[in-house]
């Protein structure tokens, strides 16, 4: 079974080489598509693949995504973002599973994709996302901007992480942009598309309008993910604008959709830490701790919210009820999670000295 890469870009030329040179011997083709690139992006890529395409840029990153899957041959395809990086153990399990027997039984692989990382290079968001298609299933992305694809048939989920290390920013607003185009030519959002407007409204500061555009999108027939993760974001924007008793009602909404989840818990920790209601706030952080484990949804995953978060708020909660011992004991928690963090180890300090007197 052949595997091939397909990738959009558009002036990349900071980071293209950098994930290009990271997917070194994986794939049988690369195929990059251009949609209009005024830097080095072309030169780059013409390195490491002569498989080079044009796409018109028409306002649509599923219609992109399409075309370049259209010009690949292999068995299956493995998409990748040009600020994406193939760490080198995930380059030998990539390796690995594509030479492997059972490789060609499979319709769509999910892989990890990890999104935010820590000083220490640890991950701190992730999901998995449709990764390598069977090219003959002619599975198709759909949506303008936050595109996705709707895969079925067998599908497996494999534990091998790919890291979004962002390069520059591109456009302020380019996806509202995007938004509103389609708004303007009548085309009606589907239930993710409501959601990622959503968020994109939040993302440029229109937290009044990004209230309304979530309380829309919960209104509907979402995917249960998205309504917990809307649920967060709609709390942090009534957060954002002084509005308590709407934040406490938006996290305390996400209880409709399923069992609380860490990162609800954590944000409910925060919100009676912030009022200095201690006790209140040590419930919900333990109860963080108790809904942690191994995560099996698909959704948005912050693994700090499972260990490492409420075990250091927990350490600032009992230190300001001056119960010290516990406080330590918390910090003591959070270090074997994250032995050379700096809060940590500025907090041990403190108790060493705190505790001898």
């Amino acid at each position: 079974m052949t595997l091939g890469l397909c990738m959009i870009v558009k002036d990349e030329e900071e980071v293209l080489g950098r994930c290009l040179e990271s997917v070194r011997g994986v794939f049988d083709e690369i195929n990059i598509v251009d949609t209009g690139s005024r830097d080095n992006t072309k030169r780059i890529a013409s390195r490491y693949t002569d498989r080079i395409f044009d796409f018109a840029w028409n306002y649509d990153f599923a219609a992109a995504r399409n075309d370049s899957f259209s010009h690949a041959t292999t068995d299956y395809i493995m998409w990748l973002d040009a600020d994406d990086v193939l760490p080198e153990s995930s380059r030998t399990a990539l390796i690995h599973l594509k030479n492997s027997p059972d490789f060609g039984d499979t319709d769509a692989y999910f892989l990890r994709y990890d999104a935010a990382f820590d000083g220490n290079g640890n991950p701190t968001l992730y999901f998995f996302r449709e990764r390598i298609l069977r090219r003959a299933c002619r599975f198709l992305w759909k949506g303008a901007v936050h595109e996705a694809m709707e895969v079925h048939g067998r599908i497996r989920r494999e534990n091998i992480p790919i890291e979004h290390r962002k390069g520059p920013k591109k456009e302020h607003g380019r996806n509202l942009k995007i938004f509103a185009k389609l708004f303007a030519d009548g085309t009606m959002p589907d239930e993710r598309q409501k959601f990622y407007f959503a968020r994109e409204l939040m993302d440029n500061g229109l937290y009044d309008a990004a209230c309304s555009a979530f309380l829309y999108f919960l209104q509907g027939n979402g995917w249960r993910e998205d309504k917990i993760c809307a649920c967060r974001d709609l709390a942090a924007c009534h957060r954002l604008c002084g509005r308590r008793n709407a934040q406490f009602a938006a996290l305390l909404q996400s209880f409709d959709y399923d069992a609380p989840r860490p990162e609800i818990c954590c944000d409910l920790g925060d919100l009676f830490m912030q009022e200095k209601n201690y006790t209140q706030a040590i419930f919900w952080y333990r109860l963080a701790l108790n809904k942690g484990g191994r995560e099996t949804t698909a959704g948005f995953c912050l693994p700090d919210c499972r260990g490492y978060i409420p075990y250091m708020c927990m350490c600032v909660c009992y230190d300001r009820l001056g119960d010290y011992k516990r406080a330590s004991a918390c910090n003591e928690a959070a270090g074997k999670l994250k032995p050379q963090d700096a809060n940590y180890l500025y907090n041990k300090r403190y108790f060493e000295r705190r505790l001898k007197g």
